[in-house]
This record gives C-alpha cells, structure tokens and sequence, in this order.
C-alpha cells in the first residue's frame, strides 16, 4: 500500500483524472450487470418512454430497458478491448523484441512483416473478415471481433518497441551480460524487457483505446453480433430505430457519452504514463524561481532590456535570451531600488 501511495504521489494529474474516471467504468463493468433493473432484451408495452423512476435511463423503441442494456455495454465494451489489448500488445512485444535482439534475417523478415501490416487498409479488411465470420458458425459472440481487431492492432507497438529494444541491445550491460555467458531469453527476459515497462504499458493503454474505437464503430455498422449488449450495439439499434428522429435522446445519448469519457480516460492515461516515463516531460512540470517569478521550463524565454550593456553582436543578442539576464536585470533593479532609497 505504501509503495501504490508513493506511486500515486508521483503521477502527474493527467494520469489521476484518467486512472478516476477508468475506476469508475470499472466499477460500473463488475457490478452492472449484477444490478440491472431488467432484462435487456425483453420488449414491453412502454416503448420510447422518457427517463422515470421505474426506468431512469427510459426505454427504447420496442420498450427495452436502456439502463440495463447500458450495465451489460459498459462490461462487453471493456471486455472486448482489454483482451485486444493484450493479444496485441503480447504480439508486438515478441515480435518487436526478437527483431531487434535478433537482428539480420529475422530482423529483415519482421520488419517486412510489420511494414506489410501497416500498409494494409484496416478498415476494409476489418469489414471483409467481419463480413465474412457473420456468415458462419464462427461469427456469434465476440471472439471474432477480438481475433480480426488484435490481428491488425500489434504493428504500430512493434514498431516501438523495436526501436527501443535497439536501443537498449547496445548498451554496455547487455554486452557485459552476454560475456557472462547468460542465454538469449534471459537476457531478453530479465533485462531488455523490464527497460521497456513504461512503453508497453503506454502500448497496451493505446492498444485498448484502439479496440474500443474500432468495436464500436463496427458494432454501429452491423459487422457484429447484434444480440450482444455491447456500447456500439446500442448506438446500432438506436439508428435502426430513428432515436434522433422521434427525439430518444435518452436512447443514444448514455452509450455516445460512455464511449467519449472512456476514451478520454484512457487519452489522459497515456498522456500521465508519457510523462511519467520521459524525464523531459517529468521535468516540464516543475518549475524554478528566479527572481521572484516562477519560470516554467516550457515556457518562452523573456527578452529583457535592450542590447546596450550586454555586449553587442550576436553574442549579446543570445546572452539576451539568457536565464542570466533575467537574474542580472533583478539585480540591476535592486541596485537602483537602494539608490533611490540612499538619495531619499
């Protein structure tokens, strides 16, 4: 618990706001469908029935429940993209590791394999797959949705994580640790990839926030399981049944709010992880004193005074810009404050 408190000191408030607002879908996706008023697939006779105590989020066109159906959503969304996240995020990690330890051939032959599904149009092939599996025994459920989305989802992590793994191949540990005589996936194992943490935490944050958008989309397409209460399923049946039209705001509008704060969390998740793994970006947040004035490192440095006194040229002009002049001309400031108070 203190090790979690330290942590939770040390992430910056992008990270926070992401990590309370990700807290609160998850707790609505392990506890929703335990306390769903109804049954979210049965009709009644209150069809399109405005917001009330008996049903707070209202009802949908044929009197579904669509507080129930969004309790379900909320978990099948989740679901769906946490096991995306780490299928893909696994096979970007073995693929862009071994490339990158490997080198020559295999690094040829994985990058080619990488940069081949990279070029690949996603959205058509997501469509044909889908279109395809929706045809068969093999299409019920969500297993082919998470099959076709991490299939196409693992490139973009390789890439980094390739990159990075060079990186750190060449460093003078590694070397040392190969001349002990330590295996391959040892040396992959216990100190490549722990280097990398921070990386493929921020490649799994992304990985989900990639499943999630692509679920629903194709989910409001019809390219999925229709009888699976999922957040894009409900934004399906709420076009099929013209809920903007009759004026069901009550309808669509939980489900397109659920995904635009989900991905938003997820956004400033990644955001906090950046920053806490990039020293540059730790740094930006802090500022210093000079002068009695907070300077922000990513703020612009002021021009203070003319040239006169600072030498001329270009070395003047740059000394100009300089932290130093901010401190000289404070002093120059107190100086004349003493002087005037001497005169007086």
């Amino acid at each position: 618990m203190k090790a979690l408190a330290r942590l939770w000191r040390r992430l910056p408030g992008t990270a926070k706001a992401g990590v309370i607002m990700l807290g609160v879908f998850l707790l609505i996706a392990i506890i929703g469908p335990e306390v769903t008023p109804y049954n979210p697939s049965v009709t009644t006779p209150l069809q399109a029935v405005a917001p009330s105590g008996a049903h707070l989020f209202g009802t949908t066109q044929t009197g579904q429940d669509v507080l129930s159906q969004f309790l379900i959503g909320v978990r099948l969304t989740l679901e769906l993209a946490f096991w995306v996240g780490v299928i893909a995020t696994a096979l970007a990690v073995i693929i862009g590791v071994t490339a990158a330890y490997a080198g020559g051939l295999v690094d040829e032959l994985l990058s080619l394999l990488t940069n081949v599904f990279l070029v690949i149009p996603a959205l058509p092939l997501l469509i044909v797959l889908l279109g395809f599996l929706n045809g068969t025994s093999a299409g019920q459920g969500q297993l082919p949705v998470i099959l076709v989305l991490s299939l196409l989802g693992w490139p973009w992590g390789a890439r980094v994580i390739r990159a990075q793994a060079l990186s750190i191949r060449s460093r003078d540990f590694i070397a040392a640790t190969r001349e002990t005589g330590e295996r391959s996936w040892r040396i992959i194992g216990f100190d490549v990839i722990p280097n990398m943490v921070s990386l493929i935490a921020a490649s799994f944050v992304n990985t989900v926030l990639y499943a999630v958008g692509a679920s629903v989309a194709l989910a409001f397409i019809g390219l999925t399981d229709p009888n699976q209460w999922s957040l894009g399923t409900m934004l399906y049946w709420a076009q099929l049944g013209n809920a903007l039209q009759i004026g069901a705001w009550w309808w669509y509008v939980p489900p397109g709010l659920a995904v635009a704060l989900l991905g938003t969390a997820l956004v400033l998740l990644n955001t906090g992880i950046d920053e806490l793994s990039n020293p540059r970006l730790r740094d930006a947040r802090s500022a210093t004193k000079i002068a009695n004035r907070r300077v922000w490192p990513t703020d612009p440095t002021p021009v203070l005074g003319a040239l006169n006194g600072h030498g001329g040229g270009l070395a003047g002009l740059a000394r100009s810009f300089s932290r130093k002049s901010l401190i000289d001309e404070a002093a120059v400031g107190a100086g004349n404050t003493e002087k005037a108070g001497e005169l007086t």
